[in-house]
């Protein structure tokens, strides 16, 4: 099979063999891997099961002076802190009186547009995703301030129902102008979830956040692409909800968060949604030994690529500082797996 049909399939939650992978990483990881490996000959190991592409530049980020950058909503933003620090919101108190809010034509990228065309077109044997960044909560904590946000959900409702639905009114748009291309599905992201639960609580979710990304799921959907969505941390409380929103495949799925055991969310859930990542970056990676990746590797690929609904991947993106030898470990593991078949077929063989 090609890498998209590979993909396509654990969508349909049929197993493949191999299970389909990513391998994200952050610039430093790849430089340590260059000299690890004594040169770029690794990277041909890393199957395009997936490849993304980006017509929209949700933030639009113009810089101010050496270290601050200011957005197109106006936010102001520290770009000499790891993550990006935002220190003044645009909408510093919770209404609209004397701003703007921006059109969705300041936020498109034609260049963008017609280099993603021409990625489709090299890239058509891989599942092609338009990804849609800073989801409709982590926007509306970038305008107001993340504890205002969450204050305004409590004290200002109707502020907040009326941001969120401006919001998504501008996504809904971005969504169109992304569906012009030759994609199978959008990838969105929206941070739910810290180690312990949902951030705002599974209530004021459902009332504030569930029904205007149904709006957007729904508008993908329409036009026959699947799904994906990115969300950290621990979301067992509102899983049902974003199953019965649309939601094909939930992204990063970090085990170390409350309840996001994959296996048992592949017990509960797994005929329903497809899961991708799963690989601890918190524990296994950072923590473990290069032969604890491997192992973890191989249970997840036997275990969750089980009956199909799997997309193997470290749950975040590999971050400097993390040991090298675990970093090749995965690459060789992810690259080199024994398939569920194969697994199945020899233990069957032994029993004989």
């Amino acid at each position: 099979m090609k890498p998209r049909d590979c993909v396509i399939e654990q969508l349909r939650h049929r197993p493949t063999s191999p299970v389909p992978f990513t391998f994200p990483f952050e610039p430093e990881i790849g430089e340590a891997l260059d000299t690890y490996y004594g040169g770029r000959e690794w990277r041909r190991r890393l199957t395009p099961y997936i490849v993304q592409v980006r017509t929209v530049d949700t933030d639009g980020r113009a810089p101010v002076d050496d270290t601050h950058a200011r957005d197109t909503y106006g936010g102001l933003w520290r770009m000499d802190r790891r993550p990006w620090h935002l220190e003044k919101p645009p909408l510093r108190e919770p209404s609209f009186a004397g701003y703007t809010f921006p059109d969705a034509g300041q936020f498109f990228r034609p260049d963008c547009k017609e280099q993603a065309l021409r990625t489709c077109e090299r890239c058509k044997d891989s599942f092609l995703l338009g990804k849609i960044g800073w989801g409709l909560f982590e926007r509306s904590w970038c305008m107001r301030g993340f504890e205002n946000a969450l204050t305004d959900m409590v004290l200002e409702p109707a502020f907040y129902t009326e941001l969120l639905a401006k919001l998504t009114d501008l996504y809904l748009a971005f969504t169109e102008y992304t569906l012009d291309l030759p994609v199978d599905g959008i990838f969105f992201a929206d941070d739910w979830g810290d180690q312990r639960g949902v951030i705002m609580g599974p209530d004021r979710w459902r009332q504030f956040i569930k029904p205007n990304w149904a709006r957007i799921y729904a508008c993908v959907h329409r036009r026959g692409k699947k799904v994906f969505s990115h969300s950290c941390g621990a979301l067992t409380e509102i899983l049902p909800d974003m199953i019965e929103m649309g939601l094909d495949v939930l992204e990063s799925v970090q085990p170390e968060a409350a309840g996001m055991n994959p296996y048992e969310l592949k017990e509960r859930w797994g005929g329903q949604i497809t899961f991708w990542g799963c690989l601890g970056s918190q524990s296994t990676i950072a923590r473990g030994t290069p032969e604890d990746v491997r192992e973890e590797v191989g249970r997840l690929v036997r275990e969750m690529g089980r009956g199909g609904g799997f997309i193997l991947a470290p749950a975040k993106p590999l971050q400097p500082g993390t040991p090298i030898e675990n970093a090749a470990a995965i690459l060789e593991a992810a690259a080199n797996q024994a398939s569920v078949a194969d697994v199945e077929a020899k233990a069957n063989a032994a029993l004989a």
